[in-house]
């Protein structure tokens, strides 16, 4: 909620635009949810590592960012640290449970419903596989909904633009510019490597993998797609780490469906926004140094 997060390594930011139209910054190290270190560079499973770290740190940043946005009631004493203590850790327990309950809905709508629906249509004589690639649209065009659906929200909006100012301080600094308000402003505003396009590949790789994976029994339809969850993740993983990587043909074009939705994701920042992507980039990262690099290779 208006603000930026961004991590290098083991540092993370949090720059947040207060209502007092303050920049507030708020950086930490987080090693991670893979102690080993081992475990972050091996193929597929390190996505898997890197995709838990990311919902950690993003509902981290939330709970920062909403602090400063919450309705303040009066208050005729001040909290004991008792009362702060347990005040904390009501505010966590309901955190976890909405982060549970948004696991299962997504779970639920993303998951089961496809599956459900195109179920109803095996009764018409249509092939196991056919039944399968009914399921894959069926999850795309609910996927697509929801996000055609929120966009029409204006908190969410506000979000998009701020997920559009990230990207371009990324392209603005990738592409030997100095981070300014001006470059970050004709900087692109879309990026290989968004998590937009990485949800994107989930959906299409889910398909691909059901149409050859497949079992008889109704619930082990269901314990299989979510078994599959963290090989899907991987592979995404995988396939978004060399797109940001490479500029080969064949990967550029596999990365364009994903870079299409990223419009819809993203939005135009204002400057405000902007100065708080800088802000939360030069908390964890120096990009003097990298600019300077990245001019020496060209």
């Amino acid at each position: 909620m208006e603000g930026v997060m961004m991590k290098n390594q083991d540092n993370y930011a949090i720059a947040v635009r207060t209502p007092q139209n303050k920049i507030e910054i708020e950086k930490k190290k987080y090693q991670g949810a893979a102690k080993n270190k081992k475990l972050q560079k091996i193929p597929l499973v390190r996505g898997v590592v890197n995709f838990v770290d990311s919902l950690v740190l993003g509902m981290s940043s939330l709970t920062f960012s909403a602090s400063f946005y919450e309705d303040e009631e009066p208050k005729k004493e001040e909290l004991t640290d008792a009362q702060k203590a347990k005040k904390k850790k009501t505010e966590d327990a309901q955190m976890g449970a909405t982060v549970a309950l948004s696991i299962l809905l997504a779970i639920a709508i993303f998951m089961i419903l496809p599956l459900w629906l195109s179920r109803l249509f095996a009764g018409f004589g249509l092939s196991e596989t056919w039944v399968a690639v009914l399921e894959g649209v069926f999850r795309l065009l609910i996927f697509f909904a929801y996000m055609i659906g929120i966009s029409f929200m204006k908190d969410i909006q506000r979000v998009f633009m701020y997920h559009g100012a990230e990207h371009k301080c990324i392209n603005c600094i990738e592409h030997g510019m100095d981070l300014t308000v001006e470059n970050v402003r004709k900087s692109s505003r879309l990026h290989k490597r968004c998590g937009t396009s990485f949800l994107f590949l989930v959906i299409i790789i889910s398909v691909v993998l059901f149409i050859f994976i497949r079992v008889d029994s109704p619930l082990m339809r269901v314990v299989v797609r979510l078994l599959l969850i963290p090989v899907i993740a991987g592979i995404a993983y995988e396939f978004i780490r060399l797109a940001g990587k490479t500029e080969n043909p064949l990967v550029a074009w596999l990365s364009k469906p994903g870079l299409l939705l990223q419009r819809l994701t993203t939005r135009e920042p204002d400057d405000d926004m902007i100065e708080v992507g800088i802000a939360s980039v030069e908390a964890v990262f120096d990009w003097k140094t990298f600019v300077e690099e990245v001019r020496n290779e060209k």
